[in-house]
């Protein structure tokens, strides 16, 4: 959980459950979840075959520009997703999808991913207390290397704050949450790089081809 010391963000993560403030539920297919988020990102409205509005698009680190784009999944909840499709195989490369509307120091989310397709990398996370496109913090799920990892990512350069070893199976959905409920714990860790309020980002790595539904924000005192 949020420690009382505003100036640290700190981590925990659990199994089968749900986080404190990041991680990854172990929970697949289509499992349900509860939603009672302030802000719900209303995917099911969004025009497939676009860009989704409400979001501004970057990259940390190297190669081509992401893509992002409305699609339809029947697998996911409402039948419609958003999805980063550029397939560049640039290692050092982290597209960001990056929620305009809110701006936040202390939050709870809740999301679905699906790693669908990746040479490089299948990864899928979510960045909170972003600044820019080169500072925030992300916690990132990859089916190829089955590990949970938390980083910072401090004028484009990312370092490993730290991470679980934990299945991710590729083509299903795994939910990323906030909330912490019951669970074992896998790791917990503070850190205080960024203090203040950012934003918040969908992110993926190199070549994933990854999707994301279900987002939900509720924004904590």
């Amino acid at each position: 959980m949020l420690g009382k010391k505003a100036e640290f963000l700190t981590i925990v993560l659990f199994a089968l459950a749900a986080l404190a403030v990041v991680g990854l539920f172990a929970t697949s297919g289509s499992d349900a979840f509860s939603q009672s988020a302030a802000t719900v990102v209303a995917i099911a409205q969004m025009e497939a075959g676009k860009p989704p509005p409400g979001f501004e698009f970057a990259r940390t680190g190297k190669g081509g520009s992401s893509r992002w784009t409305v699609v339809d999944d029947p697998t996911s909840f409402s039948g419609r997703v958003i999805e980063q499709s550029s397939s560049d195989r640039e290692d050092y490369r982290f597209p960001l999808a990056v929620l305009e509307t809110i701006v936040a120091k202390n939050v709870e989310i809740s999301l679905r991913f699906k790693p669908v397709a990746g040479q490089v990398d299948q990864a899928g996370g979510v960045a909170v207390r972003v600044a820019d496109a080169n500072n925030y913090y992300v916690v990132r799920a990859n089916a190829l290397e089955d590990n949970v990892r938390f980083y910072r990512i401090v004028k484009g350069r990312r370092e490993q704050l730290d991470g679980v070893n934990i299945k991710v199976a590729s083509n299903q959905w795994h939910t990323l949450g906030l909330k912490a409920q019951d669970g074992k714990t896998l790791f917990a860790t503070s850190d205080k790089t960024f203090s203040g309020t950012g934003k918040i980002a969908l992110w993926t790595k190199s070549d994933s081809i990854t999707r994301f539904d279900q987002i939900a924000i509720d924004v904590l005192p």
